[in-house]
């Protein structure tokens, strides 16, 4: 998968993936659960439970109109998650990854944010050990997560990169002969200088 086409492709095939993933999970649990009440899939540590969140990432909460507030705050993110997406290079395929899984979390999010008004976003994977609880999250908050850990991961090792270049071209710099240098030299090469 190389060039702009296979980029767009992977982008758009891994934000379609986690918006349908994340759209059937959430109508399937909820028509399949009551909210509030665990059912174990891994014995007590991973479990599913409904739960509404009307504020943000860790149940955070900025009063009555959180939901217009987030909403708005993730349609910036789609927007730069966008502009990041096209400044993409060929071949450039674990950021544009990870930027089409975050794309879609962030997108699945919107659309459960505004189509169930008050009630919020729709967790319900809740991980942990008897009382002690990971915040209940869903697949949108997973591919979220994963997408901008996995975007700071190759942001940081271009940044090394890029870092180790310019070392590179200092040392060379350092190393080679200054103008004044060469002029000395061929002045002594001269015969009769």
């Amino acid at each position: 998968m190389t060039g702009r086409w296979g980029n767009a492709r992977l982008f758009w095939a891994a934000a379609a993936v986690v918006l349908a993933l994340d759209v059937w999970s959430k109508r399937w649990v909820v028509h399949h659960l009551i909210p509030h009440v665990p059912r174990p899939v891994v014995g007590d540590a991973v479990r599913m439970t409904l739960a509404y969140n009307p504020g943000a990432a860790f149940s955070m909460w900025l009063g009555p109109h959180s939901r217009i507030i987030f909403g708005l705050f993730a349609v910036v993110a789609l927007g730069v998650l966008w502009r990041i997406y096209r400044q993409s290079q060929r071949g450039d395929w674990v950021r544009v990854l990870a930027l089409g899984l975050a794309w879609g979390g962030a997108a699945g999010n919107l659309i459960d944010r505004f189509t169930r008004g008050s009630l919020g976003v729709v967790d319900f994977i809740d991980i942990g050990v008897g009382r002690t609880r990971f915040w209940t999250f869903n697949v949108a908050d997973s591919a979220v997560t994963v997408g901008a850990v996995t975007l700071a991961l190759v942001l940081w090792r271009e940044e090394r990169a890029e870092q180790a270049a310019q070392a590179a071209d200092a040392a060379v710099a350092a190393a080679a002969p200054s103008p004044a240098d060469q002029q000395v030299q061929s002045d002594s090469a001269v015969p009769g200088a």
